[in-house]
């Protein structure tokens, strides 16, 4: 039982709840006080760095949730496990946790090979992935600012291979795909919050993708959202220290292995 059945359908808590957690949290640290003494970046190297505006990247955003939701509406469609009274048989917690485990390193790895193929070959870099990095200091609304066209195949087609390998039902995707988001926003974040369970549990964390949006990381911390296993074991680990800055917050300062 979850609070939303006899509401709203797995389906569509599927397609629409990651899309709403993603601007609930992005908007929660949005509006936060300005919190300089916690920052990865100060505001004016955010402001001089960044070459987009804030209007354009909310766009951009809001583009891809569109084919998100779109491809999400015709994967559970095609894959529905619904009995002939309408009825999905959900898998016990256990086997639900395996599925988000295997879910996890599919995503992970997905989205590793086809972000290291995109830095890697100059075209794709020049003319899609830049996109994404013309936010050099990262914040949590542009999370998911990317080129259509890399939204499209490191994000919307990293979930769907996901969630078709690792067999789960739309409303186990409901929490996996959440979960994903509140991940990938907070590696966004820019901020160094003391007692942040990402910073706790995760090595690939706000610093650690800091790292890849420097000039010297980029090629290096490709892995996202969840863990660092593939640079770990393909060579493009670069670890960092965390720098008190004298005026206030922190500097992920990188550093070769």
């Amino acid at each position: 039982m979850v609070f939303w059945e006899g509401y709203v359908s797995d389906e569509a808590m599927g397609t629409f709840a990651p899309i709403v957690v993603y601007w609930l949290y992005a908007g929660f640290y949005q509006l936060m006080p300005p919190l300089e003494n916690f920052r990865l970046h100060t505001r004016k190297e955010e402001d001089e760095k960044n070459s987009v505006p804030l209007s354009a990247v909310v766009k951009g955003v809001l583009l891809q949730q569109l084919v998100q939701a779109t491809v999400a509406q015709a994967l559970f469609l095609l894959t529905s496990k619904a009995n002939a009274s309408g009825i999905t048989i959900q898998p016990s917690i256990p086997v639900q946790i395996v599925q988000i485990v295997v879910a996890m390193f599919v995503m992970d790895s997905w989205q590793y090979f086809v972000h290291r193929y995109m830095h890697h070959n100059k075209f794709l870099y020049r003319h899609i992935h830049s996109q994404h990095h013309r936010l050099v200091v990262p914040y949590a609304i542009g999370a998911l600012y990317n080129h259509p066209l890399e939204g499209l195949l490191l994000d919307t087609f990293g979930g769907a291979i996901s969630f078709l390998i690792s067999g789960m039902t739309a409303r186990t995707a409901v929490f996996f795909f959440c979960f994903a988001v509140i991940k990938t926003v907070d590696d966004h974040c820019g901020l160094w919050l003391p007692g942040n369970i990402f910073h706790i549990v995760f090595q690939n964390n706000s610093a650690y993708h800091d790292i890849h949006h420097q000039l010297q990381g980029l090629k290096y911390n490709y892995s996202q959202p969840f863990f660092p296993i593939w640079d770990k074991l393909l060579g493009t680990h670069m670890p960092y220290n965390l720098v008190k800055r004298p005026e206030g917050g922190f500097e992920a300062r990188a550093m070769k292995d």
